[in-house]
């Protein structure tokens, strides 16, 4: 059958590829119905990563957050019509001790693979999870963005001394926004901060113990450990902050993605004898955690549902276009594309 791929050719400029797709006994079919846009689609969209890797990586297909309904399976584990969520981690071998998505030989949805801006998915049964049926549409379309920071607070967790009085997350995105709701789930006798540049955004963050400007953090502000959601430009200035006010070995998780060299104040790392830990995307077993917690801890979705954006009803090209470019002019929340046939 033919199959009808949307690439980015180059910068801000899509065209639609027709591949064939071969039906096998081995691989699943699911056609995409909700796709999240991600600030990594949108640094290739505009083009803002280096030419280098731009020669490399397009033509291709963007998109690595969405939701889709399974129109064929072999092995009959799923029914025909079936939500479910897309897995963009494409592993080719197992470690025991090296996690999916930290193997160089593992591929990513629209980074070193078409992502899932397509008419169908062929893949594998692993890379689905049926999804709970309480959840929002829109919610379950950036369920591999909340996979990431649940990610990294298991690592994080599992690395972190056990006072943990009080924890601070850097960013007032939806990265820093997810990343602190998470840590207030899973830590509920941690007092949680969050520090921010943006005094609307850190509006959002009512589960949050307190919220602080970080052009108005005090001397005597201290913590026991650090998660820094930031990235970017901003996020030399967030992990030198973080340094300067944790307290003597703590843990600093860093999810921020920054595309610059960032220096970091190594000297005091040595004195205060910290741990660094840097985290990247997320693998089945994360979105299988991610799961269990939504059901032992439901008011995450109510939470979530906050940062559900503008939704875009998609057809074709111009669709898609629309839906980016507006996403760069958001303040706050997903954009999600609503794909119609």
């Amino acid at each position: 059958m033919l199959n009808t791929v949307y690439q980015l050719k180059r910068p801000r400029q899509f065209e639609a590829v027709f591949h064939e797709i071969e039906l096998d006994e081995r691989h699943l079919l699911v056609r995409p119905d909700r796709l999240s846009i991600c600030n990594a689609d949108q640094r290739y969209y505009q083009g803002t990563r280096t030419e280098e890797i731009l020669r490399v990586k397009l033509p291709m297909a963007l998109i690595h957050e969405g939701t889709g309904r399974v129109v064929y399976d072999p092995a009959g584990n799923f029914q025909v019509g079936e939500e479910v969520v897309m897995i963009p981690n494409l592993p080719v071998e197992q470690d025991a001790l090296i996690a999916e998505n930290y193997l160089p030989s593992s591929r990513f949805r629209a980074s070193g693979a078409d992502g899932f801006l397509q008419e169908y998915i062929q893949t594998d049964a692993d890379r689905i999870i049926r999804l709970p049926g309480e959840i929002h549409p829109s919610v379950a379309a950036f369920t591999e963005l909340v996979s990431v920071s649940y990610h990294a607070l298991q690592r994080w967790l599992r690395t972190a001394h056990g006072r943990r009085r009080e924890a601070a997350v850097w960013g007032d995105g939806n990265l820093g926004y997810i990343t602190a709701l998470l840590l207030h789930e899973l830590c509920p006798d941690t007092k949680v901060y969050v520090v921010g540049v943006h005094e609307e955004k850190l509006s959002y963050f009512t589960f949050a113990d307190e919220v602080l400007l970080s052009t108005q953090l005090t001397d005597d502000f201290s913590f026991d450990h650090a998660l820094e959601c930031v990235g970017g430009s901003g996020a030399q200035s967030a992990i030198s902050q973080i340094i300067g006010h944790i307290r003597p070995e703590g843990t600093i998780g860093l999810l921020g993605v920054s595309e610059e060299l960032v220096p970091v104040d190594t000297r005091m790392i040595l004195e205060k004898g910290l741990r660094v830990i840097g985290s990247s995307r997320s693998g089945r077993a994360d979105f299988e955690g991610l799961m269990e917690l939504y059901r032992t801890h439901p008011q995450i979705l109510a939470y979530l549902e906050n940062i559900v954006g503008e939704e875009f009803v998609v057809r074709d090209i111009k669709d898609i276009r629309n839906a980016f470019e507006a996403d760069i002019h958001k303040m706050m929340g997903k954009t999600v594309m609503i794909w119609e046939e």
